[in-house]
């Protein structure tokens, strides 16, 4: 019973993350612009001669595209950094003497 128990409660938990997920893309209208975007502007507004030192080497088609290579970029550092964790975390866990075979039976 404890087993699907666990299992109801890992499906009501996966749901509410989809749900707090979709709601705001679906429900709530608003200008998705990034921070960059939105530090160009205020630059232009303050001083309108500035010229950038520098351009881009690749320009997304769409600020979506954009966003999308964000989020992307985002959870594969988190990957890396969770198997990373991971990895040290179970060397530890070999090391420490209670998980070593005891020498007395």
């Amino acid at each position: 019973m404890a087993k699907g128990l666990k299992r109801a409660q890992m499906g009501l938990l996966a749901i509410a993350v989809v749900v707090l997920t979709a709601f705001p893309l679906l429900f709530i209208k608003g200008d998705f612009e990034g921070a960059d975007a939105q530090a160009e502007d205020m630059i232009t507004e303050l001083a309108p001669d500035y010229e950038p030192w520098a351009q881009s080497v690749f320009e997304p088609p769409s600020s979506e595209v954009e966003s999308l290579f964000f989020t992307l970029q985002a959870a594969l550092g988190a990957g890396v950094m969770g198997f990373i964790v991971g990895k040290y975390t179970e060397r530890h866990r070999q090391r420490t003497p209670e998980n070593s075979p005891s020498e007395n039976p």
